[in-house]
């Protein structure tokens, strides 16, 4: 009985390692076949409708890039306001300073373009500690700056006040475009993006008409100019109340290695909280593959500046970047933001209630064609936009220039016409290159030269609208209206390198851009259809092939554990048969 017994436990031994040995088989071709189904299941933003802008889900995007956005109203509060107080009596006597001087007027305008030149070297800050810190550290830099620039009552402390407002302004103007670059889905980036910088004339509305009313309330009082200053704390301070709510940019998260919380940035803000779409993995494989393994927060990169010269498709990028710059401040806009009063005052309008009213309305009919044009870069597309701009630019500059030289030469009634090509101009440079100006150099570049090329950009920038604004006063004195031809032909050259080099980023993500520069000819290759759809096949077969051999990796893991544990437990069976 006892050799019985112990021959039936011997058996139910072998059946139940048997059975042991089947379920583990079941469960690897459950878990194979259920890699298979997933590995069939890969989508692309080509196979999906994406929801458009109007979308409820894009509703907590927009009021985050709200916030955002009004940094870009520090600038242009800066230029109206600066171009409205300098023909007052009141502001030029307290100052001591001399309308048509350089080294005065001019000087105070130019110490800005200091400050930005000076600034853009510490815009690496948003690569080192995060888009949002950069944000928050220039706007409440030019909280400071401007009550130091409104309460000073000598020249040279005012020159330094400004310098100081300029030089926070920088840091937050190269934070805040890649801020909203980087936030935005692929099929809105030229509106999401696009936007930020129209409210550069939100900031020049609210400077000209304050200027204006405490002109008409205060004039010939230091509050006439003191109150509009003051008041240059209003935007950055309500920056610096709400920003600290802004999540941080999903790209930057990636590059210092918390991926995570850029997959959770994604779903919330890209796909209505929805974890599981298909489409997150996409984004995800797209910026990680983008960094090589590359942390943008440590000091060395952070300081490291090859990024922007390491190879054929980098320096193309830079030369965008630079051309962008320099054609975004130097196509006469600068001379209409900061000295359309003097424009108007040499064609006979001498009021300067009335000059500071025009310079209103010129920021107005301004925005309302940045607004529409921001809306468009989506539908036609950056190069054709700026390519009509450029045109248009030239045309209305040259009818500028013969309505002047009519007007000096006699004719009264010229001065009109001189009003509607300066209105003119500001519709047509406004709506294509107004949007674009931050945006498009972020575009442009990759994720690890977006903040050198932030840099660049502010350095660039800083140059034109120094070289532009100490010249001006100067310029429109002594060669009058001959100062404008320069930039009708300067417009056409600039319509030349737009057509001949300049890529298309429109329906491109950031990433997909870089196959588009390391084509032989990469704006060619921008505009080629089928080009694009190749770039993205190869997109998505290499993210294919990642996964797959992420899958393959884990397989084969979990393979070798089970393949260890069968064997110990083989083993185990066998010592056991044996003690039977």
């Amino acid at each position: 009985m006892k050799d019985t017994a112990e021959s039936s436990s011997s058996s139910l031994k072998k059946d139940k390692f048997v059975t042991e040995l089947r379920h583990a088989d079941t469960e690897k071709s459950d878990r194979d076949k259920f890699s298979s189904d997933n590995t069939n299941k890969f989508h692309t933003p080509d196979e999906m409708e994406l929801p458009g802008y109007l979308s409820k889900q894009h509703l907590p995007l927009y009021g985050m890039c709200f916030i955002v956005y009004l940094c870009s109203t520090m600038q242009g509060y800066d230029g109206s306001l600066m171009g409205s107080i300098y023909t007052q009596k009141a502001y030029l006597n307290y100052y001591h300073l001399d309308v048509n001087s350089s080294t005065s007027t001019g000087l105070v305008f130019s110490i800005y373009n200091i400050g930005q030149i000076c600034g853009a070297f510490f815009a690496p800050i948003m690569d080192w500690k995060g888009r949002k810190l950069a944000i928050l550290l220039g706007c409440f830099g030019v909280v400071v700056s401007s009550v130091v620039t409104a309460a000073t009552t000598t020249k040279s402390a005012l020159i330094g006040g400004r310098w100081m407002l300029s030089f926070f302004t920088t840091i937050t103007c190269a934070a805040a475009p890649a801020y909203c670059v980087e936030v935005s889905p692929m099929h809105l980036r030229g509106k999401v993006a696009g936007l930020y910088n129209t409210l550069w004339y939100c900031g020049s509305i609210v400077a000209v008409f304050t200027t204006y009313g405490t002109n008409k309330n205060f004039p010939n009082s230091s509050k006439a100019f003191k109150i509009p200053l003051y008041c240059q704390m209003i935007f950055p301070g309500f920056v610096c109340s709400f920003g600290w709510l802004l999540p941080e940019s999903p790209r930057w998260l990636v590059g210092v290695g918390r991926e995570e919380e850029a997959r959770e940035f994604i779903a919330k803000y890209h796909f209505n909280g929805n974890r599981e779409h298909p489409l997150i993995d996409f984004e995800m494989s797209e910026i990680i593959e983008s960094f090589h393994g590359i942390n943008m927060s440590a000091p060395l990169e952070v300081l490291d500046l090859r990024p922007l010269f390491k190879t054929r498709s980098d320096r193309y990028r830079l030369g965008l970047v630079i051309a962008m710059a320099w054609f975004g401040q130097f196509s006469g806009n600068n001379v209409c933001s900061y000295y359309l009063p003097t424009m108007l005052t040499s064609v006979g309008m001498k009021s300067v209630s009335v000059n500071v009213l025009m310079n209103g309305v010129y920021s107005i009919v301004s925005w309302a064609s940045s607004v529409v044009g921001s809306f468009c870069h989506d539908k036609v597309g950056r190069r054709k936009m700026f390519m009509i701009s450029t045109l248009g630019a030239a045309l209305a500059l040259s009818g500028l220039v013969i309505c002047t030289a009519r007007y000096q030469a006699g004719s009264k009634g010229a001065s009109k016409g001189t009003l509607v090509f300066i209105y003119l101009f500001g519709v047509v440079f406004s709506f294509a290159f107004t949007p674009m100006q931050p945006i498009y150099p972020s575009e442009v570049s990759t994720n690890l030269m977006r903040s050198k090329s932030q840099l660049v950009n502010n350095v660039v920038s800083g140059v034109a609208q120094f070289v532009n604004q100490f010249a001006a006063p100067r310029a429109m004195k002594n060669i009058k209206y001959w100062f404008y031809v320069f930039y009708v032909f300067f417009d056409i050259f600039e319509f030349i390198i737009v057509y001949f080099f300049f890529v298309e980023t429109k329906g491109k993500t950031l990433e997909e851009l870089a196959a588009v520069f390391e084509a032989p000819n990469p704006r060619k290759a921008s505009t080629d259809p089928v080009f694009a759809a190749e770039v993205r096949d190869q997109i998505i077969r290499d993210s294919e092939k990642t996964r797959l051999d992420a899958m393959t990796i884990e397989d084969n893991a979990i393979n070798h554990m089970e393949d260890q544990k069968t064997e110990s437990k083989h083993v185990e069976k066998i010592s056991d048969l044996e003690s039977v």
